[in-house]
């Protein structure tokens, strides 16, 4: 397997301290609204389940297969059954266009980036180093 040359390339620490900031001010967007977008996304879901009940409900003359199972102490009736459906005759999932960000990841990224930019303010070197470039890039 060969091995990649290292590259070694001067990058201006204005720049980087630029884009860390900027990565800071998006985590902390993204964090601030993620409650609001996993709400919408938990409503289209409800709602995306409904649709495929009806679905099912319409379709029951089709269903193969039922197994039941009744609960005696809790008075539940489990109904089971398979439907072969076309992909297209059924509703589409909603999906996620956002990434979930626990507390502690965020607060961890929050501090790593913070004490990045630190850093980086402190010093008096024009360019950033491969190999520091290298320990920030997962921000940028």
């Amino acid at each position: 397997m060969a091995r990649a040359k290292a590259i070694n390339v001067k990058i201006p620490t204005v720049r980087v301290i630029a884009g860390l900031e900027q990565a800071l001010a998006t985590l902390e967007a993204d964090y601030a609204t993620q409650s609001a977008k996993e709400a919408q996304y938990e409503i289209a879901k409800k709602a995306w389940q409904k649709e495929v009940i009806d679905y099912a409900v319409a379709n029951i003359s089709k269903a193969e297969n039922f197994r039941t199972n009744y609960r005696n102490w809790s008075n539940n009736l489990n109904i089971d059954f398979d439907l072969t459906v076309l992909e297209k005759d059924l509703p589409t999932e909603p999906e996620k266009d956002f990434e979930v960000i626990h507390s502690s990841t965020y607060r961890e990224s929050k501090k790593e980036i913070q004490n990045a930019i630190r850093i980086l303010k402190m010093t008096d070197e024009e360019t950033v180093n491969t190999s520091t470039y290298n320990a920030i890039a997962q921000y940028l």
